[in-house]
């Protein structure tokens, strides 16, 4: 499957989280985590870190928590 900012889909992503401000935040953070080391939960054709990070959400390797003073 090919990743880019067409796949996933957005109506598939949106499935998996409550709202498209958790979904930027969730991808935005792991995206950082990617950046600093951490290692690739799926296998993705790109060396784009908020590519990989929508790839995890969209297959369930990666969630949140939402709690009183923000996302986890």
């Amino acid at each position: 499957m090919q990743m880019d900012i067409v796949h996933p889909p957005m109506k598939e992503l949106l499935t998996k989280v409550d709202s498209r401000y958790t979904l930027a935040v969730l991808a935005a953070k792991r995206a950082r985590q990617l950046l600093d080391g951490a290692q690739v939960k799926v296998k993705v054709p790109s060396n784009k870190n908020v590519t990989r990070a929508l790839a995890e959400v969209v297959e369930d390797k990666i969630g949140y928590e939402r709690t009183k003073l923000g996302i986890k």
